[in-house]
């Protein structure tokens, strides 16, 4: 799950890149409001963390200006601003969630988890697709009730394709989901991935849709489309 940050304190950004990534997540992380909305409008994020004191544009307009313009990536913001009124005032300027320094790494990731489980229509952290079942929250995986022990790329393949289970997601998407700012992506790192999931999952788990994508099979028994 690729998140943005947008933090203007060095050590406390450093804290939040290092523990989000220990909790799972892809993090890119930027400095000031204008890089914030410029990043937030280009739509490669599951959510953002925003603080609001930033330089070049506060974190406030940063909100206003993308929710005007239609970006709807679920939004927390983490500020020090602690007072009532102006808790009210992010959340009716488009924020999701309202979170007061200093924060819980293992409570921000799961109040992120959260944001981006109601994005996408999810119930809860236990995702299914016909004998497979992904724990977001425990990053685990079962099939047919026995455990497979995942690398942390292919469960990150396997989330980003359950997420939207029986549509197609396009290699683009799933590297783009896979890797943050400075990571090198093999040409064909996406396929590889996915070979090593039907090889743990079964040959039919995962559906191949030539030239585009990759779909997970929401039925026992589908079979590959060419």
């Amino acid at each position: 799950m690729r998140v943005l940050v947008v933090e203007d304190d060095s050590m406390l950004g450093d804290a939040l890149r290092a523990g989000l990534r220990q909790q799972g997540f892809q993090v890119d992380w930027v400095r000031d409001g204008l890089a914030a909305e410029r990043e937030l409008g280009g739509g490669a994020y599951l959510a953002a963390v925003l603080d609001l004191g930033l330089p070049l544009q506060d974190g406030l307009q940063v909100l206003r200006q993308v929710r005007a313009a239609g970006v709807v990536t679920p939004i927390l913001v983490l500020t020090a601003r602690d007072a009532i009124a102006q808790r009210i005032v992010g959340l009716d300027a488009g924020a999701d969630d309202y979170v007061v320094k200093p924060v819980d790494l293992h409570e921000l990731a799961a109040r992120l988890r959260s944001l981006i489980r109601r994005s996408h229509g999810q119930a809860q952290d236990k995702w299914q697709c016909a004998d497979i079942v992904l724990d977001v929250a425990k990053r685990q995986v079962c099939k047919d009730g026995e455990p497979v022990l995942l690398s942390a790329r292919e469960f990150d393949v396997l989330q980003a394709l359950m997420r939207h289970p029986g549509q197609v997601v396009t290699r683009a998407q799933l590297a783009q989901q896979l890797y943050s700012w400075g990571q090198e992506v093999e040409s064909n790192a996406v396929e590889v991935h996915v070979h090593h999931l039907r090889r743990k999952l079964g040959s039919d788990a995962i559906i191949t849709v030539r030239g585009v994508g990759y779909a997970m099979r929401i039925a026992v028994g589908a079979q590959e489309r060419s």
